[in-house]
């Protein structure tokens, strides 16, 4: 799931939905004083620099150009419409926009995502019940969506095998590699362990895409528990296994830092980084605690996730996204929308724009450097 202290606060029996409701919502963690980020001696040398002095290119303004003229040409018509200025935030000294035209036709390379959901989803994605909007939306213009369930509960290092796995049985239509991997919240490390621990994986990969991504992992994985998480098995119409209990060990600052300094990532392919940066007002009910004891350490949060910790080292950065954690991928409120005004109100984003946007962000990127 892309919750990281939601298992902290809500308990929901099989089959309860009116367990959701503010009578038991449970903060428990709310007032703790304990330190987020623990001292420890037991860590590879870090420091915070600018993403240009870290090898992060920046193309948050030919991004942004492509962003709001999907927008204006599509995203009317489309669920949770927003302006462009509202969707994206502007941070520090964000770079000018080409000028160049946007092409708004069909690909031509026929991209395919592969999303690898975040933590818990199995456990809820039945609740949930998407529609397939953003599939059918980018299917309109040649590319195509797949969801790639891994392990729930599980480690990144259990998940990186089933992607292999996953990528490996896909049939290949002719040597050009199509596929883009978009990892989720923890998604992201699932990926990132895949490509470096099955390099027979990488001449079918064209690119990867944080979007949201547990890149750093989250100081709330330092104050939780993997039986606290084992409490998704039991969330309506849930089909989870605990399988092999690492995921909260997968989550904590201290390993995703160490992995990231053990293991460089290969040069197959770009990577790119979309970090959600809302303002505070865009952070819905649910996520406030969790917001707050973030802010603990940075404001700039998206409730789940420090705005730093979602770039992908070496990769482009292309949007600072105004939207929460659940927000950008996870859309309660349009399948429970009781729930969502009470709990998730700040759950609406135009979801089926931003894919088709990414996609054709780095199908220009990638012919642009192929010439």
């Amino acid at each position: 799931m892309t919750v990281i202290e939601l298992f902290q606060q809500v308990h929901v029996p099989r089959g309860t939905l009116p367990a959701i409701t503010a009578a038991t919502v449970l903060i428990v963690s709310a007032c703790s004083t304990t330190p987020l980020s623990p001292y420890t001696e037991d860590s590879p040398p870090l420091i915070l620099v600018p993403a240009s002095h870290a090898g992060v290119g920046d193309q948050r303004g030919r991004f942004r150009e492509i962003f709001c003229a999907v927008l204006e040409a599509h995203g009317q018509t489309l669920p949770d419409y927003q302006h462009c200025d509202d969707a994206l935030t502007r941070v520090g000294d964000e770079p000018e926009g080409t000028g160049k035209s946007v092409a708004l036709g069909s690909s031509e390379r026929g991209l395919v995502a592969m999303e690898i959901p975040g933590i818990g989803w199995t456990c809820f994605a039945n609740w949930l019940d998407t529609e397939g909007s953003v599939r059918d939306h980018i299917r309109q213009f040649g590319y195509d969506l797949i969801i790639q369930n891994v392990d729930a509960l599980s480690s990144s290092t259990t998940n990186a095998r089933q992607i292999r796995d996953a990528i490996m049985n896909m049939e290949m239509k002719d040597d050009e590699p199509r596929l883009v991997l978009i990892g989720y919240s923890k998604g992201v490390p699932d990926i990132l362990e895949a490509v470096v621990s099955y390099p027979e994986i990488r001449e079918r990969i064209t690119a990867v895409v944080s979007a949201s991504g547990a890149v750093g992992g989250s100081p709330l994985a330092n104050d939780a528990t993997q039986s606290q998480l084992e409490l998704l098995k039991h969330w309506p119409d849930a089909e989870c296994t605990s399988g092999d209990g690492g995921a909260v060990e997968s989550l904590l600052p201290a390993t995703r830092k160490a992995w990231l300094a053990e293991n460089p990532l290969p040069d197959d392919f770009p990577y790119y980084s979309l970090v959600t940066y809302p303002n505070p007002e865009r952070i819905s009910l649910m996520l406030e605690s969790s917001y707050n004891k973030l802010s603990r350490v940075d404001a700039r949060n998206d409730g789940q996730l420090l705005f730093y910790d979602q770039v992908i080292p070496g990769s482009t950065l292309i949007a600072y996204i105004n939207a929460d954690h659940w927000a950008l991928s996870v859309p309660v409120a349009r399948t429970h929308p009781t729930i969502g005004s009470m709990f998730v109100d700040q759950n609406d984003y135009p979801r089926e724009a931003l894919l088709e946007a990414v996609l054709r962000f780095v199908e220009e990127d990638l012919a642009k450097s192929a010439n």
